[in-house]
């Protein structure tokens, strides 16, 4: 009895140590130090060597970290580590870099000029309309790419950082894509596990040879 006590109480400490970890807060220090200490193009995580964090379900940033110097530096690196050669991507996730917090980048395909927009807090609130097979590659799974069925419609969430008002926005297309790849790191699921087929994609592999993807040795 006083064994099984033990083990009740310690399995309440660790639910609310999660809960805490899990509430969408202020930054955590192992935070701050992926964000500050990166270099402007940050280390992405892949699949093999970091599952753990890109299984892990991201959690909201908190209305008062909106202007934090926190999410302006991470949100800055994080675009230019989709847009810089070595990774050449039209959408990127916090889990990818380290943070499992809910933002990303996707390129608006579906715009004039394609450009990059930033995400924070958003949710696919629901998919609709016809469905798609495509080939999909992601920054975590380098050299590789599959064929992924996804909807052509989307409806998604987010927070405006500026009022902190929730925005609704409906895609449509490719566009809606990304997004729903994108979305579905934030909640640890990786395109591979909707894929049908997995396959490599030889001239991506050459490619990624040029250049250097050495962990940092403070991660």
């Amino acid at each position: 009895m006083w064994i099984r006590d033990i083990g009740k109480g310690f399995a309440l400490i660790l639910l609310v140590t999660l809960l805490q970890g899990c509430s969408g807060g202020g930054w955590t220090e192992r935070e701050r130090t992926v964000i500050f200490r990166s270099d402007s193009v940050m280390f992405v995580t892949t699949w093999h060597e970091d599952s753990v964090q890109l299984r892990t379900p991201s959690v909201d940033v908190a209305p008062e970290e909106f202007q934090s110097e926190e999410l302006k530096t991470l949100m800055a690196k994080m675009l230019r580590t989709v847009t810089d050669p070595s990774q050449d991507g039209v959408g990127i996730a916090a889990p990818q870099v380290g943070i499992n917090r809910r933002i990303i980048w996707v390129q608006r395909l579906d715009k004039e000029d394609e450009p990059f927009e930033c995400y924070v807090n958003i949710r696919i609130d629901s998919l609709f309309g016809d469905t798609r097979r495509g080939p999909e590659g992601c920054l975590s799974v380098p050299g590789y790419q599959g064929m992924v069925t996804r909807n052509n419609n989307v409806v998604i969430s987010y927070s405006d950082l500026e009022s902190g008002n929730k925005v609704k926005e409906q895609i449509e297309g490719y566009t809606a894509v990304i997004f729903q790849h994108e979305c579905d790191h934030l909640e640890g699921i990786l395109y591979v596990d909707r894929a049908d087929t997995v396959y490599v994609n030889q001239p991506w592999m050459e490619e990624l040879r040029q250049y250097d993807y050495t962990r940092p040795g403070w991660w």
